[in-house]
């Protein structure tokens, strides 16, 4: 999907909304979201190759996240689907023009929320029986079967609804400032220990007003996975909310297992991996679709946590992302890259092998980029919502934003070193041109070096004989 911000948040207010468009390859990735009739086990359970491919049939013999609530902050889900019944256990909107428990498609994909809960929670269903039973809801699979329908990567979580409207304009006038901080502040309150946002934006900096919000989240201990937005669609480098320190950003695969070329965009902020084409998910009403793209990477890796979460319930959430990246299988350049991060997912291992305490979250913290980068800018800081959003009581001290603190003459001395330094190092690499276009004018004949790739091809000075 295609997530554009629009302006920064120093512009006045009405200019200054940052404009964020769902990550939905559908409409952007030239993919299609093509309709499916309903599924049947048989026919559909193939399709979701990821489940073995990424570990996850494994990983189910350790865990299948019961007891995890995941808030999916998006575009509204739909709790009647058949493969979300029971699975979704309250909600909210925040957008202020959908339904009160975020239980409503909203926005420019309103389908896009029900798409990404049922990969990270559908339970699946049982087909209808041939005699009308007197239960609304369906019986308990029978012991082995498989249900027909969508089976989430974590098909004992519990999903929480945060509707937005992102993409087009908002009914209610709220902005993306308004309901990003909003979502994510209601999410924590009420018990998420995951949160997946699917969602993105063409520019890597965020306003000012989703600091507070992010922060107060790290500082509840919460996971917050985000998509990293899809190449086709306009996002060829990482945009924010996925920019965040200490967010786990998900990257695209093809169906090959490499990074995808139309459903994945690159940057330094990538922690994973995940297949992001061929992907298939429920409609609201009761339907399916095959789609394409990074906001369906993201619920399966944030899925990943909450079955990390669901098996570890005390272990922070700084250790469950170290648990995902440490655990993903290397690929592309040695060690982590801007393709795929930390490497490809796999959730066997992040389950079941045995892996180190990290001194913290290997993705960063927002604590610390607000200390080092809002310096004087957080004498007030944007205020988090205080009334009209129903949340449950924390249960956890408030969390305090760190104080911004002046640069000092350390500071100072070593920026001028480094200006100096750069000063030194332009002046050597000039100098060495020169000596190379000399040489260049007298032997015409040396092979010029590609800009892009650095490697070499003969220049032909000449008619060839």
């Amino acid at each position: 999907m295609h997530l554009a911000i629009s302006r920064t948040a120093r512009l006045p207010r009405a200019a200054a909304s940052v404009l964020l468009a769902l990550v939905l390859a559908a409409s952007c990735l030239g993919f299609g979201l093509h309709s499916a009739p309903a599924a049947q086990a048989d026919e559909w359970r193939d399709k979701q190759y990821w489940l073995a491919e990424s570990g996850i049939t494994k990983a189910w013999e350790v865990s299948k996240g019961a007891g995890v609530k995941v808030a999916v902050i998006d575009s509204g889900v739909d709790a009647e689907h058949p493969d979300l019944l029971g699975a979704v256990a309250g909600g909210y909107d925040a957008s202020g023009s959908g339904r009160p428990d975020g239980q409503q498609g909203v926005g420019i994909k309103p389908e896009h929320g029900t798409l990404v809960a049922t990969m990270l929670a559908g339970r699946g269903h049982q087909p209808a029986s041939p005699s009308p039973s007197a239960s609304a809801s369906p019986a308990p699979a029978p012991s082995g079967a498989a249900p027909d329908g969508i089976v989430g990567v974590a098909p004992e979580a519990e999903i929480l609804s945060v509707s937005t409207w992102l993409g087009s304009a908002n009914p209610s006038g709220k902005s993306d400032q308004d309901q990003i901080p909003e979502a994510v502040r209601w999410a924590v309150d009420n018990g998420a220990k995951v949160i997946n946002i699917s969602l993105g934006s063409t520019t890597p900096q965020w306003p000012q007003s989703w600091d507070a919000a992010f922060l107060y989240a790290e500082q509840k201990d919460v996971v917050i996975v985000a998509a990293a937005g899809n190449r086709v669609g306009g996002n060829i480098q990482v945009g924010a909310p996925a920019t965040i320190p200490g967010v786990l950003t998900v990257a695209g695969l093809d169906r090959k297992g490499a990074a995808s070329v139309d459903a994945s965009s690159q940057g330094i902020s990538i922690g994973v991996a995940a297949p992001a084409e061929n992907l298939l998910g429920g409609l609201p009403g009761g339907g399916y679709a095959e789609w394409a793209g990074t906001s369906g990477s993201t619920p399966i890796v944030a899925g990943v946590a909450a079955l990390i979460r669901s098996k570890w319930p005390s272990m922070s959430a700084e250790q469950v992302i170290n648990r995902i990246v440490s655990t993903a299988k290397d690929a592309g350049a040695p060690g982590k890259d801007p393709l795929y991060g930390f490497g490809v997912l796999n959730a066997e291992a992040a389950l079941k092998d045995t892996v180190p305490e990290a001194a913290g979250n290997p993705l960063g913290s927002i604590a610390e980029w607000i200390r080092v980068h809002r310096r004087g800018n957080l004498a007030t800081p944007a205020p988090l919502p205080t009334t009209d959003v129903p949340s449950a009581v924390p249960t956890l001290p408030e969390a305090t934003v760190p104080a911004a603190e002046p640069p000092s003459q350390r500071d100072s001395a070593i920026g001028a070193s480094v200006v100096i330094g750069f000063g030194v190092l332009f002046v050597a690499i000039a100098g060495a041109a020169a000596v190379q276009l000399r040489r260049a004018a007298r032997n015409p004949a040396l092979p010029g070096e590609d800009a892009e790739t650095g490697a070499t091809e003969t220049v032909e000075t000449g008619p060839k004989t």
